[in-house]
């Protein structure tokens, strides 16, 4: 108790937590103007509030996001901040929204479409207990919408994707792109030339609220 005590007793790491409070990931760089410190302390912060298992780091490309760890933690410092009573700054993406909305990330759907498609299959079990492929369950929704998974393919069947813009995860590995070529294929979403902005036909928020209760916007 005194070490978890100890990694929340100063104002920047305070400031740091209360903004994760969101459950939004961020890297250091965006946490350290919230805070207000330099780029050498953040990281200082970052390293005892991840070694207390306040935080978490995830390591994704060039870019390390940090979240915090557990719903426990969270609501450990929602009760804080409730008796303290201190207004902080939330932290917003400058992500455009028209980007925000739908778009590609490699091979496979990106933006708040795809983060709440991916939690919708999370909340129906379509992912295994590690979230590195479908389950059982999710193998024969995928089927019965007509996607077939290679299972001889060497790459992951399925991946939580850090996304950039929502900072939630979205759905990556084999199932993620034969997901976005079977919306391509069968006019559900269709990519804006030279972008990677996508655009969700009337055919495809039929789609979408049917296999994931998720209702886009066109």
């Amino acid at each position: 108790m005194s070490a978890i005590a100890g990694a929340i007793a100063e104002p920047a790491r305070v400031k740091i937590l209360c903004s994760l409070m969101n459950g939004q990931a961020w890297t250091a760089t965006e946490l350290g103007t919230i805070s207000g410190v330099s780029p050498s302390t953040t990281s200082s912060h970052l390293d005892k509030l991840v070694k207390s298992g306040l935080i978490s780091c995830l390591q994704q490309v060039r870019h390390r996001y940090y979240s915090i760890t557990r719903c426990e933690i969270a609501e450990l410092l929602e009760k804080m901040m409730a008796i303290s009573i201190t207004p902080v700054p939330i932290l917003k993406t400058k992500t455009p929204s028209h980007l925000r909305h739908a778009r590609t990330c490699y091979d496979h759907l990106a933006g708040e479409v795809a983060v709440k498609i991916y939690q919708s299959m999370f909340e129906q079990q379509w992912l295994s207990g590690d979230q590195t492929s479908l389950s059982n369950h999710g193998l024969e929704q995928f089927e019965r919408i007509g996607i077939k998974i290679n299972s001889g393919s060497k790459r992951k069947k399925a991946c939580p994707c850090l996304d950039w813009s929502e900072r939630h995860f979205h759905l990556g590995g084999e199932a993620g792109a034969n997901l976005l070529s079977y919306c391509l294929e069968q006019k559900v979403v269709i990519k804006t030339v030279g972008h990677r902005e996508i655009s969700i036909t009337t055919k495809g928020k039929k789609f979408f609220q049917k296999w994931f209760n998720v209702c886009p916007i066109f």
